[in-house]
């Protein structure tokens, strides 16, 4: 562990447990205690204390197999929010702002907080194409993933063992008429979000409610944010607003994902 200039207010503990974190490269995602104190001349015990302190905290996750850690998902929480809070945000409100010019619609950004979606901005659509819902959402309103455009776009793409564990956390509740409260129901339409880049929302949140939404891809490949368009009911098939405004809120997810570090 390099040595560092600390002062009165300086951590020891806080430290020690950043430089467990740090410890984790990609080249190296899995690390096991006893690596993990030579590595940062500590005890073995104190390295254990540390891990397992994060390990319940969720920034880190045991192997069954090995016994050995990788990083757990509030470590990628953490970066979500900081992409979502600074850069992310900045890099897309004029694609936001061009996606609702096109298509009339309500549009959204959102990154994922545990089993919640969080709206980190929105540009309001023209008037006569607002759902009721609308007026009470703003930036930083959180809703559920599980029936959400943006929330499904998010899921779809972890890792099967941290999706199953996030699943087990939320209630499949009914939310509108059309809300999946099944979970083999929900997995499927996962597996279809992760062929198409595609997802939707059918009336799941709310009654009279449709949105599309495509997901942001970091250029490591990661999906870090959604955007959305939000459309109140009309007489199309939800197969041709698909058709009609998928291709658009896809090329918007896009454009976003190659300004995204």
């Amino acid at each position: 562990m390099q040595d560092v200039v600390s002062g009165p207010g300086f951590s020891q503990s806080l430290e020690r447990g950043l430089a467990v974190l740090s410890a984790f490269r990609p080249d190296r995602p899995v690390v096991g205690i006893s690596e993990l104190s030579r590595e940062l001349g500590l005890t073995r015990s104190t390295t254990h204390r540390y891990v397992a302190t994060l390990a319940s905290l969720r920034y880190l996750e045991q192997d069954d197999a090995t016994r050995k850690y990788r990083l757990g998902p509030r470590v990628l929480d953490l970066g979500f929010s900081m992409l979502g809070s600074l850069e992310l945000r900045e890099i897309a409100a004029p694609y936001l702002r061009q996606l609702t010019e096109t298509t009339g619609h309500t549009s959204n950004l959102a990154i994922r907080d545990d089993t919640d979606v969080i709206l980190i901005d929105r540009v309001r659509g023209r008037p006569g194409r607002y759902h009721h819902l609308e007026f009470s959402l703003h930036t930083g309103s959180r809703l559920p993933s599980y029936c959400s455009a943006t929330g499904k776009a998010l899921l779809a793409f972890l890792p099967r063992p941290d999706l199953d564990r996030l699943l087990d956390h939320i209630d499949l509740v009914q939310r509108g008429p059309r809300t999946l409260t099944d979970r083999n129901s929900l997995l499927i339409e996962l597996e279809q979000v992760r062929r198409t880049s595609i997802a939707t929302n059918d009336e799941e949140l709310e009654s009279a409610l449709r949105s599309i939404a495509a997901p942001i891809r970091s250029r490591s490949g990661q999906v870090v944010a959604a955007v959305n368009v939000a459309i109140p009911w009309s007489p199309a098939a939800m197969s041709e607003l698909v058709s009609r405004l998928g291709p658009t809120v896809r090329a918007t997810a896009d454009k976003i994902a190659a300004q995204v570090i």
